[in-house]
Protein backbone atom coordinates (compact mmCIF):
# COMPACT_ATOMS: atom_id res chain seq x y z
CA UNK A 1 0.00 0.00 0.00
CA UNK A 2 1.70 3.27 -1.25
CA UNK A 3 2.12 5.78 1.86
CA UNK A 4 0.55 9.47 1.13
CA UNK A 5 4.14 11.27 -0.61
CA UNK A 6 4.30 8.28 -2.66
CA UNK A 7 0.66 9.31 -4.35
CA UNK A 8 1.86 12.94 -3.77
CA UNK A 9 4.55 12.44 -6.06
CA UNK A 10 2.81 10.29 -8.89
CA UNK A 11 0.25 13.32 -8.84
CA UNK A 12 2.80 16.05 -9.80
CA UNK A 13 4.07 13.74 -12.04
CA UNK A 14 0.56 12.35 -13.85
CA UNK A 15 -1.44 16.12 -13.39
CA UNK A 16 0.54 18.28 -15.21
CA UNK A 17 0.87 15.46 -18.46
CA UNK A 18 -3.24 15.30 -18.32
CA UNK A 19 -4.00 18.46 -18.42
CA UNK A 20 -1.38 19.20 -21.32
CA UNK A 21 -2.96 16.64 -23.41
CA UNK A 22 -6.38 17.97 -22.62
CA UNK A 23 -4.97 21.16 -24.17
CA UNK A 24 -4.92 19.38 -27.64
CA UNK A 25 -8.71 18.82 -27.10
CA UNK A 26 -9.90 22.11 -24.54
CA UNK A 27 -7.25 24.55 -25.13
CA UNK A 28 -8.65 26.69 -21.80
CA UNK A 29 -7.70 23.68 -20.16
CA UNK A 30 -4.42 25.06 -19.44
CA UNK A 31 -5.69 27.26 -16.89
CA UNK A 32 -6.02 24.47 -14.38
CA UNK A 33 -2.21 24.61 -14.09
CA UNK A 34 -2.46 27.83 -12.21
CA UNK A 35 -4.31 25.35 -9.58
CA UNK A 36 -2.16 22.22 -10.17
CA UNK A 37 1.25 23.93 -10.11
CA UNK A 38 1.09 25.79 -6.78
CA UNK A 39 -0.13 22.47 -4.92
CA UNK A 40 2.76 20.93 -6.43
CA UNK A 41 5.12 23.44 -5.00
CA UNK A 42 3.58 23.19 -1.65
CA UNK A 43 4.09 19.80 -1.69
CA UNK A 44 7.29 19.46 -2.45
CA UNK A 45 8.27 21.99 0.23
CA UNK A 46 6.73 20.03 2.66
CA UNK A 47 8.67 17.32 1.30
CA UNK A 48 11.55 18.37 1.83
CA UNK A 49 11.30 20.38 4.95
CA UNK A 50 12.06 18.59 8.33
CA UNK A 51 10.54 20.92 10.71
CA UNK A 52 6.99 19.14 10.81
CA UNK A 53 6.09 15.47 10.51
CA UNK A 54 2.67 15.73 9.32
CA UNK A 55 3.35 18.29 6.61
CA UNK A 56 6.24 15.63 5.60
CA UNK A 57 3.98 12.74 5.82
CA UNK A 58 0.96 14.06 4.24
CA UNK A 59 2.50 16.91 1.40
CA UNK A 60 -0.30 20.00 1.30
CA UNK A 61 -2.69 18.27 2.40
CA UNK A 62 -0.98 18.34 5.95
CA UNK A 63 -1.58 22.19 5.89
CA UNK A 64 -5.01 21.66 6.24
CA UNK A 65 -4.66 20.46 9.75
CA UNK A 66 -2.71 23.69 10.97
CA UNK A 67 -5.31 25.69 8.87
CA UNK A 68 -7.96 23.78 10.80
CA UNK A 69 -5.96 24.34 14.70
CA UNK A 70 -5.26 27.76 14.02
CA UNK A 71 -9.24 28.39 13.91
CA UNK A 72 -10.18 25.45 16.52
CA UNK A 73 -11.37 28.18 19.03
CA UNK A 74 -13.45 29.85 17.08
CA UNK A 75 -14.79 26.16 15.89
CA UNK A 76 -15.62 25.34 19.96
CA UNK A 77 -17.22 28.74 20.14
CA UNK A 78 -19.69 29.03 17.69
CA UNK A 79 -20.55 25.42 16.44
CA UNK A 80 -19.68 23.13 19.62
CA UNK A 81 -19.96 24.40 22.78
CA UNK A 82 -23.43 25.63 24.56
CA UNK A 83 -24.93 28.27 26.60
CA UNK A 84 -23.40 27.05 29.75
CA UNK A 85 -20.69 24.47 28.80
CA UNK A 86 -17.86 27.11 27.66
CA UNK A 87 -14.82 27.47 30.22
CA UNK A 88 -13.59 30.05 31.64
CA UNK A 89 -16.57 31.60 31.15
CA UNK A 90 -19.74 30.66 29.87
CA UNK A 91 -21.56 32.16 26.59
CA UNK A 92 -24.62 32.63 28.69
CA UNK A 93 -22.55 35.19 30.79
CA UNK A 94 -20.28 36.71 28.42
CA UNK A 95 -23.59 37.52 26.33
CA UNK A 96 -25.59 39.03 29.43
CA UNK A 97 -22.58 41.21 30.19
CA UNK A 98 -22.65 42.59 26.76
CA UNK A 99 -26.10 42.78 26.52
CA UNK A 100 -26.25 44.96 29.71
CA UNK A 101 -23.08 46.96 28.77
CA UNK A 102 -24.79 47.74 25.30
CA UNK A 103 -28.40 48.46 26.90
CA UNK A 104 -30.11 45.69 24.88
CA UNK A 105 -32.65 43.71 25.87
CA UNK A 106 -31.71 41.30 28.70
CA UNK A 107 -34.61 38.96 29.53
CA UNK A 108 -35.45 35.37 28.91
CA UNK A 109 -39.07 33.74 28.82
CA UNK A 110 -39.46 29.95 29.80
CA UNK A 111 -37.28 29.77 32.59
CA UNK A 112 -33.42 28.98 33.06
CA UNK A 113 -31.47 26.63 30.73
CA UNK A 114 -29.19 25.32 34.08
CA UNK A 115 -30.23 22.01 34.72
CA UNK A 116 -31.15 22.91 38.57
CA UNK A 117 -31.07 18.80 39.82
CA UNK A 118 -27.12 18.38 38.90
CA UNK A 119 -24.58 17.62 41.54
CA UNK A 120 -22.86 21.20 42.55
CA UNK A 121 -25.67 23.50 41.29
CA UNK A 122 -25.74 26.54 43.61
CA UNK A 123 -28.14 29.44 44.37
CA UNK A 124 -29.33 31.95 46.44
CA UNK A 125 -32.24 31.36 49.01
CA UNK A 126 -34.93 34.31 48.94
CA UNK A 127 -36.99 35.57 51.99
CA UNK A 128 -40.95 35.74 52.24
CA UNK A 129 -40.55 39.17 53.45
CA UNK A 130 -37.81 41.14 51.31
CA UNK A 131 -37.03 44.54 52.62
CA UNK A 132 -35.52 47.78 51.19
CA UNK A 133 -32.07 48.21 51.00
CA UNK A 134 -31.01 50.89 53.15
CA UNK A 135 -27.17 50.97 53.29
CA UNK A 136 -26.85 50.94 49.75
CA UNK A 137 -22.72 51.31 50.63
CA UNK A 138 -21.95 49.07 52.36
CA UNK A 139 -17.56 49.00 54.42
CA UNK A 140 -15.59 46.77 56.55
CA UNK A 141 -13.03 48.06 58.60
CA UNK A 142 -9.81 46.83 58.15
CA UNK A 143 -6.93 47.12 61.20
CA UNK A 144 -7.10 46.33 64.42
CA UNK A 145 -5.60 47.71 67.34
CA UNK A 146 -2.21 48.30 66.51
CA UNK A 147 -3.27 50.17 63.36
CA UNK A 148 -3.36 53.83 63.20
CA UNK A 149 -5.05 54.19 59.90
CA UNK A 150 -7.78 51.92 59.34
CA UNK A 151 -9.36 51.81 56.01
CA UNK A 152 -13.26 51.20 55.62
CA UNK A 153 -13.60 49.10 52.57
CA UNK A 154 -16.16 48.16 50.15
CA UNK A 155 -17.28 44.14 50.16
CA UNK A 156 -15.87 43.51 46.78
CA UNK A 157 -12.69 45.13 45.18
CA UNK A 158 -10.41 44.86 42.26
CA UNK A 159 -7.75 41.71 42.68
CA UNK A 160 -4.03 42.13 42.08
CA UNK A 161 -2.97 42.83 38.19
CA UNK A 162 0.19 44.87 37.12
CA UNK A 163 1.45 47.11 35.08
CA UNK A 164 2.89 44.85 32.56
CA UNK A 165 1.18 42.31 32.53
CA UNK A 166 -2.19 45.22 31.76
CA UNK A 167 -1.56 47.75 29.79
CA UNK A 168 -1.39 51.40 31.09
CA UNK A 169 -4.71 52.32 29.79
CA UNK A 170 -6.18 48.85 31.17
CA UNK A 171 -4.93 50.52 34.63
CA UNK A 172 -5.68 53.85 34.65
CA UNK A 173 -9.43 52.42 33.15
CA UNK A 174 -9.51 50.05 36.60
CA UNK A 175 -8.39 52.42 38.46
CA UNK A 176 -11.25 54.97 37.29
CA UNK A 177 -13.73 52.17 37.95
CA UNK A 178 -12.00 52.18 41.86
CA UNK A 179 -12.46 56.05 41.90
CA UNK A 180 -16.39 55.88 40.49
CA UNK A 181 -17.43 52.85 42.43
CA UNK A 182 -15.62 53.74 45.43
CA UNK A 183 -13.90 50.48 45.79
CA UNK A 184 -9.98 49.26 45.78
CA UNK A 185 -7.62 48.43 43.39
CA UNK A 186 -4.79 45.81 43.93
CA UNK A 187 -1.63 46.94 42.30
CA UNK A 188 -0.03 43.15 41.65
CA UNK A 189 3.62 42.59 42.45
CA UNK A 190 4.55 44.68 39.56
CA UNK A 191 4.71 47.52 41.89
CA UNK A 192 2.98 51.22 42.23
CA UNK A 193 3.02 53.24 38.51
CA UNK A 194 2.14 56.46 37.72
CA UNK A 195 -0.86 54.62 35.65
CA UNK A 196 -2.10 53.68 38.99
CA UNK A 197 -2.00 56.88 40.68
CA UNK A 198 -3.79 59.40 38.24
CA UNK A 199 -7.29 58.83 39.15
CA UNK A 200 -7.09 58.64 43.16
CA UNK A 201 -8.85 55.70 43.38
CA UNK A 202 -7.46 53.45 47.04
CA UNK A 203 -4.89 51.37 46.16
CA UNK A 204 -4.02 48.32 47.76
CA UNK A 205 -0.19 48.04 47.25
CA UNK A 206 1.25 44.40 46.93
CA UNK A 207 4.69 43.70 47.97
CA UNK A 208 6.19 40.38 46.07
CA UNK A 209 9.42 38.45 46.12
CA UNK A 210 10.72 41.14 43.94
CA UNK A 211 10.16 44.14 46.24
CA UNK A 212 9.83 45.98 43.02
CA UNK A 213 8.73 49.67 43.76
CA UNK A 214 10.93 48.57 47.51
CA UNK A 215 14.20 47.29 46.70
CA UNK A 216 17.62 48.00 47.10
CA UNK A 217 19.99 47.09 43.97
CA UNK A 218 20.88 44.01 45.16
CA UNK A 219 16.86 43.10 45.25
CA UNK A 220 16.52 43.43 48.85
CA UNK A 221 13.65 44.90 50.83
CA UNK A 222 14.71 48.64 51.14
CA UNK A 223 12.63 50.07 53.85
CA UNK A 224 12.94 53.88 53.36
CA UNK A 225 11.45 53.43 49.35
CA UNK A 226 8.84 51.80 50.80
CA UNK A 227 8.28 54.34 53.74
CA UNK A 228 8.18 56.88 51.02
CA UNK A 229 5.61 55.20 48.61
CA UNK A 230 3.51 53.60 51.21
CA UNK A 231 2.47 56.54 53.07
CA UNK A 232 1.05 57.95 50.07
CA UNK A 233 -2.81 59.43 50.69
CA UNK A 234 -3.90 56.94 48.06
CA UNK A 235 -2.18 53.85 49.50
CA UNK A 236 -4.92 52.24 51.81
CA UNK A 237 -3.81 48.86 52.91
CA UNK A 238 -0.41 46.69 52.09
CA UNK A 239 -0.59 43.04 51.00
CA UNK A 240 2.29 41.05 50.92
CA UNK A 241 2.30 38.26 48.72
CA UNK A 242 3.52 35.29 49.76
CA UNK A 243 2.30 32.55 46.88
CA UNK A 244 -0.78 32.81 43.92
CA UNK A 245 -3.24 30.31 43.10
CA UNK A 246 -1.94 29.98 39.48
CA UNK A 247 1.87 29.22 40.16
CA UNK A 248 1.83 28.86 44.00
CA UNK A 249 5.85 28.28 44.94
CA UNK A 250 6.82 29.33 41.62
CA UNK A 251 8.82 32.86 40.94
CA UNK A 252 8.74 34.20 37.56
CA UNK A 253 10.89 35.99 34.87
CA UNK A 254 10.61 39.16 32.74
CA UNK A 255 13.48 38.79 30.21
CA UNK A 256 16.27 41.67 29.57
CA UNK A 257 14.65 42.03 26.23
CA UNK A 258 10.95 43.04 27.01
CA UNK A 259 12.19 45.34 29.44
CA UNK A 260 11.17 49.00 28.73
CA UNK A 261 12.99 51.82 30.97
CA UNK A 262 9.89 52.88 32.14
CA UNK A 263 9.08 49.33 34.13
CA UNK A 264 12.61 49.46 35.10
CA UNK A 265 12.17 52.74 36.71
CA UNK A 266 8.97 51.63 38.40
CA UNK A 267 10.06 48.63 39.35
CA UNK A 268 13.80 50.02 40.55
CA UNK A 269 15.71 47.43 38.39
CA UNK A 270 18.55 47.77 36.09
CA UNK A 271 18.01 47.71 32.43
CA UNK A 272 19.71 45.15 30.43
CA UNK A 273 19.14 42.37 33.18
CA UNK A 274 16.77 39.51 33.38
CA UNK A 275 14.33 40.50 35.92
CA UNK A 276 13.73 37.89 38.11
CA UNK A 277 10.50 36.92 41.03
CA UNK A 278 12.38 34.95 43.12
CA UNK A 279 9.80 31.91 44.77
CA UNK A 280 10.36 32.98 47.94
CA UNK A 281 10.58 35.50 50.08
CA UNK A 282 14.60 37.04 51.80
CA UNK A 283 13.29 39.41 53.86
CA UNK A 284 11.60 36.69 56.20
CA UNK A 285 11.98 32.66 56.23
CA UNK A 286 9.84 31.55 58.84
CA UNK A 287 6.81 32.51 60.60
CA UNK A 288 7.89 34.11 63.26
CA UNK A 289 9.77 36.59 60.53
CA UNK A 290 6.65 36.62 58.60
CA UNK A 291 5.12 38.63 61.08
CA UNK A 292 7.81 40.76 62.28
CA UNK A 293 8.01 41.46 59.21
CA UNK A 294 4.20 42.33 58.53
CA UNK A 295 4.78 44.55 61.85
CA UNK A 296 7.65 45.76 60.24
CA UNK A 297 5.63 47.39 57.09
CA UNK A 298 2.72 48.31 59.51
CA UNK A 299 5.09 50.66 61.60
CA UNK A 300 6.45 51.88 58.10
CA UNK A 301 3.50 53.06 56.53
CA UNK A 302 2.43 55.01 59.43
CA UNK A 303 0.09 52.52 60.66
CA UNK A 304 -2.35 51.08 57.93
CA UNK A 305 -3.22 47.70 57.55
CA UNK A 306 -1.44 45.17 56.36
CA UNK A 307 -2.18 41.56 55.27
CA UNK A 308 -0.83 38.81 53.56
CA UNK A 309 -1.64 36.47 50.22
CA UNK A 310 -1.63 32.88 50.04
CA UNK A 311 -3.04 29.29 48.07
CA UNK A 312 -2.93 26.88 50.66
CA UNK A 313 -0.47 24.29 49.91
CA UNK A 314 0.61 22.10 52.84
CA UNK A 315 -1.82 22.83 55.97
CA UNK A 316 0.74 22.54 58.36
CA UNK A 317 2.46 25.40 56.77
CA UNK A 318 -0.48 27.40 57.46
CA UNK A 319 -1.07 25.86 60.83
CA UNK A 320 2.47 27.15 61.77
CA UNK A 321 1.88 30.32 60.67
CA UNK A 322 -1.47 30.56 62.79
CA UNK A 323 1.00 29.13 66.12
CA UNK A 324 3.44 32.07 65.43
CA UNK A 325 0.63 34.34 65.77
CA UNK A 326 -0.26 33.21 69.57
CA UNK A 327 3.43 33.38 70.38
CA UNK A 328 4.45 36.46 69.23
CA UNK A 329 1.20 38.43 69.34
CA UNK A 330 1.46 40.27 66.19
CA UNK A 331 -1.97 39.86 63.91
CA UNK A 332 -2.15 40.58 60.05
CA UNK A 333 -5.12 42.65 59.77
CA UNK A 334 -6.18 40.39 56.79
CA UNK A 335 -5.41 37.20 54.80
CA UNK A 336 -5.89 37.16 50.79
CA UNK A 337 -6.84 33.47 50.06
CA UNK A 338 -5.94 32.88 46.20
CA UNK A 339 -7.44 29.45 44.74
CA UNK A 340 -5.43 26.78 42.69
CA UNK A 341 -7.75 27.71 40.28
CA UNK A 342 -6.60 31.22 39.73
CA UNK A 343 -5.39 32.99 36.89
CA UNK A 344 -2.36 34.85 35.45
CA UNK A 345 -0.32 36.27 32.56
CA UNK A 346 2.09 33.11 32.21
CA UNK A 347 2.47 30.04 34.42
CA UNK A 348 3.84 26.61 33.55
CA UNK A 349 0.68 24.34 32.62
CA UNK A 350 1.14 21.36 35.12
CA UNK A 351 1.11 24.11 38.12
CA UNK A 352 -1.70 25.94 36.73
CA UNK A 353 -3.72 22.35 36.32
CA UNK A 354 -2.42 20.73 39.29
CA UNK A 355 -0.70 22.56 42.16
CA UNK A 356 -2.81 24.53 44.83
CA UNK A 357 -5.88 23.77 46.67
CA UNK A 358 -8.95 25.33 44.89
CA UNK A 359 -10.63 28.24 46.37
CA UNK A 360 -13.48 26.68 48.21
CA UNK A 361 -11.14 24.32 50.25
CA UNK A 362 -9.06 26.73 51.28
CA UNK A 363 -11.02 29.21 52.68
CA UNK A 364 -13.04 27.03 54.24
CA UNK A 365 -9.32 25.69 56.02
CA UNK A 366 -7.93 28.63 56.82
CA UNK A 367 -11.57 30.17 58.22
CA UNK A 368 -12.06 26.94 60.15
CA UNK A 369 -7.94 27.47 61.76
CA UNK A 370 -7.83 30.88 62.31
CA UNK A 371 -11.40 30.46 64.74
CA UNK A 372 -9.21 27.25 66.10
CA UNK A 373 -6.60 29.29 67.64
CA UNK A 374 -9.25 32.11 68.15
CA UNK A 375 -8.08 34.95 66.21
CA UNK A 376 -10.98 35.27 63.63
CA UNK A 377 -12.65 37.83 65.11
CA UNK A 378 -9.27 39.96 64.70
CA UNK A 379 -8.26 38.88 60.81
CA UNK A 380 -10.65 39.66 57.88
CA UNK A 381 -10.28 36.79 55.41
CA UNK A 382 -10.65 37.91 51.28
CA UNK A 383 -10.80 35.65 49.14
CA UNK A 384 -10.33 35.87 45.14
CA UNK A 385 -12.51 35.09 42.36
CA UNK A 386 -14.06 35.81 39.12
CA UNK A 387 -17.18 38.07 39.37
CA UNK A 388 -19.39 39.14 36.94
CA UNK A 389 -21.16 42.53 37.55
CA UNK A 390 -24.10 42.62 35.14
CA UNK A 391 -24.85 45.94 34.97
CA UNK A 392 -26.05 48.85 33.07
CA UNK A 393 -23.94 51.82 31.02
CA UNK A 394 -22.71 54.66 33.00
CA UNK A 395 -24.62 57.59 32.80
Amino acid sequence: MMTMRQNFIIFSFLAPLIILGLCYIWSPSIWALAVVLPIIVLGYIDVIQKRHSVRRLYPFLGRFRYMFEAVRAEIQQYFVESDTSGTPIAREFRSLVYQRAKGARDTRPFGTIFDVNRPGYEWVNHSLAPKHATNLHPRIKFGGDDCLQPYMASPLNISAMSYGALSKNAIMALNKGAKIGGFSHNTGEGSLSPYHLKHGGDIVWQIGTGYFGCRDSDGNFNGDLFEENSRRDVVKMIEIKLSQGAKPGHGGILPAAKLTEEIAAIRHVPMGHDVVSPPSHSAFSSPVELLEFVKVLRDLSGGKPVGFKLCIGRRDEFLGICKAMLETKILPDFITVDGGEGGTGAAPTEMTNSVGSPLRDALIFVNNALIGVGVRDKIHCLKCFQLFIFCGQWH
